[in-house]
């Protein structure tokens, strides 16, 4: 099972399931959960692609690893691509 049909199925579980006769449950914290995990995946895109902009213009690897917070050789393992060699 993918991740996306996962997510398709959890949603559809949760919106089939009926009050009166479903036991006493409140699926606000699963909800909670999975917009969560949705914010994540689009800051996790939104950091990828500012991470390739700034290697698109010429930042080096310790720069945007100063950025992040981490080590150049950390960003470029998370961040780089395979034909991308770390500075």
């Amino acid at each position: 099972m993918t991740k996306t049909s996962a997510k398709d199925n959890v949603e559809e579980w949760l919106d089939s399931l009926d009050p009166a006769t479903a036991p006493a449950r409140d699926g606000r914290h699963l909800r909670a959960i999975s917009t969560a995990r949705k914010a994540l995946a689009e800051a996790e895109a939104s950091l990828q692609a500012a991470v390739d902009d700034a290697r698109a213009a010429g930042d080096s690897w310790t720069a945007i690893g100063i950025a992040l917070g981490t080590s150049k050789q950390n960003a470029h393992r998370k961040h780089g691509k395979s034909t991308d060699r770390p500075e």
